[in-house]
């Protein structure tokens, strides 16, 4: 299933003007569950951070949780990248536009050659390392970057089906996928590798996140891989199951699960 040419096509679309810019990002947080897990985690981080900080959005995509942390703090300073230059131009647009360019700023760049040294209190990684295959360095990069007591943040599929890959003869669910999840014990162990101590490892998108996934993402996903004409019954598909969708979701950020398909870790720099 290819879904880098959908957001291609969606970032494009709403690439356009502020407004459209900020209904994306409006719609990104409606929909998307790790979202939800990901903005109580920004708070909960956000607390031990309440002066000035320096932010790194580690693989920003669209740039909708560079916006959200640009809203939740404006004492951060936030750097954001991407390998994806065209994206990295739209951001940089649309926050040039916004006025906020003098503390936010985004480059193109390769996290396997992230170079920087104790510059960062928090690192953000959103659904980026299943598609990198050298995690490790990666870990170490984010290691080396982040401040003495700096904290990483995380966000992946776990492999309790995190690619909607539930036995070893099934594919991924999305083709760009280099691993289909990671166990707690399989990153725990990277992080350590890398430096880290402090680790946090548990699972999202436990039985109600998993069925809501799967009715505002996953169908919609397939569909739009069938044909771009579904775009037109997207409105009324969502007014339909949406509202089943937010009550899973309350369900999935409130409890505690036991296995799901994603993971979020939080992990932390002590010299």
């Amino acid at each position: 299933m290819q879904y880098e040419p959908i957001k291609r096509t969606l970032g494009r679309f709403f690439a356009g003007s502020l407004f459209l810019r900020k209904t994306l990002y409006f719609l990104l947080d409606l929909l998307l569950l790790r979202t939800w897990h990901v903005k109580k985690a920004l708070r909960k981080i956000g607390r031990q951070f309440p002066g000035a900080a320096m932010v790194l959005d580690a693989g920003s995509g669209f740039g909708q949780y560079t916006w959200r942390m640009s809203r939740m703090n404006n004492k951060w300073m936030i750097k954001a990248i991407d390998i994806n230059k065209e994206q990295i131009d739209d951001c940089n647009r649309f926050f040039e536009k916004t006025g906020l360019s003098d503390r936010v700023s985004f480059n193109t760049s390769d996290l396997t050659t992230l170079n920087d040294t104790d510059c960062y209190n928090i690192i953000l990684s959103v659904d980026v390392m299943e598609h990198i295959e050298e995690d490790v360095r990666v870990f170490k990069n984010f290691y080396k970057s982040l401040k003495n007591n700096g904290i990483l943040l995380i966000s992946t599929p776990s492999d309790q089906g995190g690619s909607d890959v539930h036995g070893e003869n099934e594919e991924s669910f999305i083709d760009e996928h280099v691993r289909d999840g990671y166990s707690i014990k399989d990153i725990t162990e990277k992080l350590l590798l890398a430096g880290f101590s402090s680790i946090e490892a548990v699972y999202t998108y436990g039985k109600p996140g998993n069925i809501s996934w799967r009715l505002s993402m996953k169908y919609p996903i397939r569909m739009l891989n069938i044909s771009y004409a579904f775009f037109l019954l997207l409105p009324f598909y969502y007014l339909i199951f949406y509202p089943v969708s937010v009550i899973l979701n309350i369900f999935d950020l409130c409890l505690t699960h036991k296995t799901g398909t994603g993971l979020l870790v939080t992990a932390r720099k002590q010299e």
